[in-house]
């Protein structure tokens, strides 16, 4: 996995974790890889997977079964799906609009190109 400077790692983590949940390859209830094994297959500090899991397990996107491992969490895709809208809507979309106004592109010329 190539890593973005301008992003804590653990967050992106998280970010790869929730596309894999939006694009229904990981599932309800299906087990992650442990710490250690996610770890070893990015190259990163299990340190780091560990947050990145609490940070998930907190949003209630996964939960720990403790001993067995991480799951899955029911209606992951739905809280993944809103927090997702809320970061782009809150974050992404004014500096969007921002660098609209800046470039005077109005919304006719993105709804022609999109």
């Amino acid at each position: 996995m190539e890593f973005n400077a301008h992003k804590p790692i653990y967050l992106q983590i998280c970010d790869q974790l929730y596309g894999r949940i939006l694009s229904g390859e990981l599932k309800a209830d299906d087990r992650l890889l442990s710490v250690r094994d996610l770890g070893i297959e990015l190259g990163v500090n299990p340190n780091t997977i560990m947050r990145s899991y609490e940070t998930m397990t907190a949003s209630g996107i996964i939960y720990n079964k403790r001993g067995i491992g991480y799951f899955v969490a029911e209606n992951a895709k739905d809280l993944v799906l809103s927090q997702m809208r809320d970061e782009f809507l809150e974050k992404e979309l004014p500096e969007v609009i921002k660098k609209m106004k800046l470039l005077g592109i109005g919304l006719d010329e993105i709804s022609k190109q999109y």
